[in-house]
């Protein structure tokens, strides 16, 4: 390279600027980095977020749809009649199901532990007095363990007005009870009409009581 081209190269970098100028910005770079970083891992807890919210709803809409099935539908398409049974009540009166033919019953399996029973039973002694003149009666089914020793001081606090029996079993796999509470409505000819898993909507109830009674 001759004097004139090393001139010429010289003034090229000298037109660059200082070799402090030429130095990266590494904080700049870091800066940049660390956002970037911080967008992808903002998009993925997103996309987590997102697959985590569907897995839920596809669980809780199958355990609802298990629950329909295998309570009220195996029921209602064995056995057209509700199943019968022959229990005592808290008086020791003979409760059978099959002597309130001609007559709309309210069985509800509960318990004195369970919240749902304690919020819909005064509904229940609502109905009682409402339509037992027209053909109606509700049948609970306790289902404590200690049995009548811890229902008995329940029917007097909440002043029950219709039979209670203690549920056992058996009672339990014909009715399919899987929670509580849990409330069947069978007409005047000892048939299945309806069932209610979990806490009933009282208007609802009460419209399938009159209709089943008109």
């Amino acid at each position: 390279m001759d004097g004139n081209d090393a001139l010429n190269v010289n003034a090229q970098l000298d037109l660059l600027g200082s070799q402090q100028d030429w130095q990266p910005d590494v904080n700049s770079a870091f800066a940049c980095f660390a956002e970037r970083r911080s967008r992808t891992a903002a998009a993925a807890r997103r996309s987590w977020l997102a697959c985590m919210a569907l897995a839920s709803c596809v669980l809780l809409a199958a355990l609802l749809e298990f629950r329909g099935v295998s309570a009220s539908d195996r029921i209602l398409k064995d056995r057209q009649q509700a199943p019968d049974f022959t229990l005592q009540d808290a008086r020791g009166a003979t409760i059978r199901l099959s002597s309130y033919k001609n007559k709309v019953v309210v069985l509800n399996f509960w318990a004195t532990w369970c919240g749902g029973c304690k919020v819909e039973i005064p509904w229940f002694v609502e109905f009682q007095s409402r339509y037992k003149d027209r053909g109606f009666t509700v049948i609970g089914v306790s289902m404590d363990d200690d049995g009548f020793q811890a229902v008995r001081p329940f029917l007097l606090e909440k002043k029950l007005n219709y039979p209670v029996v203690i549920g056992n079993q058996r009672l339990v796999k014909l009715y399919g009870v899987e929670s509580m509470p849990e409330t069947v409505l069978i007409d005047g000819r000892g048939r299945i009409a309806a069932f209610h898993l979990g806490l009933v909507d009282k208007p609802s109830l009460e419209r399938e009581i009159r209709t089943l009674l008109d």
